[in-house]
């Protein structure tokens, strides 16, 4: 046996049940029925809950790449920068001018080289060895 009850829904709601109802070819009564199931569910909060935990989770180990991948990119660059500084002797005033041309190309190169790289798929990290930045257990999940 089935108790009648006698609700008041907005226009706007009302519109998207008659809507799903058609669309699923199903009753409105089912439909808010089955609504109502669910909102009473003991168990629908705790599925909610560990389906968030979950998503923090991932969100937490890919913070964690991005931390360990940005300290990485920063380490190799101050390493670069320092070693450049310390092994480059001043140039004089008269070759300024072909050193700059000739940085110019370089640089040229260095962003074809990137781009192409960069295209590839291949990365920094995926050439270091994992004895040198090993992967927790986590990451690898």
């Amino acid at each position: 046996m089935r108790t009648r009850l006698n609700v008041y829904f907005p226009p706007a709601l009302a519109k998207q049940v008659d809507e799903l109802a058609i669309r699923r070819r199903i009753s409105r009564s089912a439909i808010v029925e089955a609504a109502v199931a669910s909102y009473l569910s003991p168990d629908g909060a705790d599925r909610m809950e560990a389906a968030f935990a979950r998503r923090l989770d991932r969100l937490s180990r890919q913070v964690q790449r991005l931390e360990r991948n940005t300290g990485l990119t920063t380490e190799a660059l101050s390493l670069f920068v320092r070693f450049w500084l310390s092994v480059t002797p001043p140039l004089p005033d008269e070759d300024q001018a072909a050193a700059q041309v000739k940085g110019r190309k370089r640089y040229e190169g260095f962003v074809e080289t990137l781009g192409r790289r960069y295209a590839s798929g291949k990365s920094l990290m995926d050439e270091i060895p994992e004895d040198v930045w090993p992967r927790s257990a986590a990451e690898t999940e």
